[in-house]
């Protein structure tokens, strides 16, 4: 399945945040813990270039520790970005953001920094801006894309946020990725089918956490394919129909609910290494289509120059 949503206010977005960055000193980028790589919006790479990015991994609560240092590290190679681990509960370490992005501009110093925060739907950056503004300025929700509009916050310490709506890009060219944002909750339901998702949920746990999946739906193996897993949950669980079926629908729903939730504990989605191997596909894969497209274009240029030479050699004829 191929996962895009983009509805009309996300361009809008991505127009303002073009129009705005030149004028900030500092980009914070709030990632999803669990994802790092495939929560990182590609359109903001491109726009920001060399200015300064604090990259804030929210969520972490949600996320394997040890794979959440991991990624603190990688981001921590590429010279101007920072990243920090947060999680709702810790206030003080959120509150530390605007120093730490105040820091990365020295040379704004005793002067108003502008702070351009900027995330994918539903990853927790309004609830960062709220409890850095000491008020509610941003809503909040598990519905991604609440944020429909731009707006500017000082929260102090002569620190002033440009907020950005949640924005994803036009065309997610990577699948796995697709998927994972499905996953956490980014992409809004109508766009998404369940089943597809909750199939590549089973496939990823079954992997790696195989013992979270054995103890949350009290599984005494795990089976050996997507669809019987989601079956055997869905049995665990008595999501079945006529004939004693399993709605898969139902099961599906129910593994990607406990996932988003924290049910089957901590966990991360993806790894550096992982990130570099997807990367390389996906350059691969987008530009064998690209190639096929071209191909296809000349053939029908090629088809209609043949239709106009013989509708031109009938005239001739007539």
């Amino acid at each position: 399945m191929s996962i895009q949503w983009f509805p009309g206010h996300m361009h809008k977005a991505r127009l303002e945040m073009q129009a705005g960055l030149p004028k900030v000193d500092v980009v914070i980028e709030v990632l999803d813990a669990r994802i790092p790589y495939s929560s990182e919006n590609p359109m903001l790479a491109e726009l920001r270039g060399d200015k300064p990015c604090l990259k804030v991994l929210a969520k972490s609560d949600l996320a394997d520790d040890a794979m959440t240092a991991t990624w603190q590290a990688y981001f921590e190679q590429t010279v101007g970005v920072r990243a920090q681990a947060v999680t709702s509960e810790d206030v003080p370490t959120i509150m530390k953001l605007k120093h730490i992005a105040a820091r990365m501009v020295p040379h704004r110093e005793g002067k108003t920094i502008d702070a351009m925060i900027v995330g994918i739907p539903n990853v927790g950056k309004s609830t960062i801006i709220n409890y850095l503004a000491g008020r509610k300025i941003a809503k909040t929700g598990n519905t991604p894309a609440i944020t429909k509009q731009q707006q500017r916050v000082h929260i102090g310490d002569s620190v002033t946020l440009v907020d950005t709506p949640g924005v994803l890009w036009p065309n997610v060219h990577n699948v796995d990725s697709g998927y994972r944002l499905a996953l956490i909750g980014s992409i809004k339901e109508t766009a998404i089918d369940y089943a597809d998702i909750g199939f590549f949920a089973a496939r990823y746990m079954a992997a790696h956490y195989p013992e979270r999946l054995s103890e949350r739906f009290d599984l005494p193996s795990i089976p050996a394919t997507d669809l019987e897993l989601i079956e055997a949950i869905g049995r665990k669980r008595g999501c079945l129909g006529k004939g004693n079926l399993v709605d898969i629908d139902r099961a599906s729903r129910i593994l990607v609910l406990e996932l988003r939730s924290g049910g089957l504990g901590r966990f991360t989605l993806e790894t550096p290494e992982m990130m570099e191997r997807e990367k390389a596909r996906t350059v691969a894969d987008v530009a064998a289509k690209a190639e096929a497209s071209q191909a296809n274009d000349a053939k029908r240029k090629k088809r209609f120059r043949d239709q106009q030479r013989a509708k031109r050699k009938s005239r001739e004829m007539n």
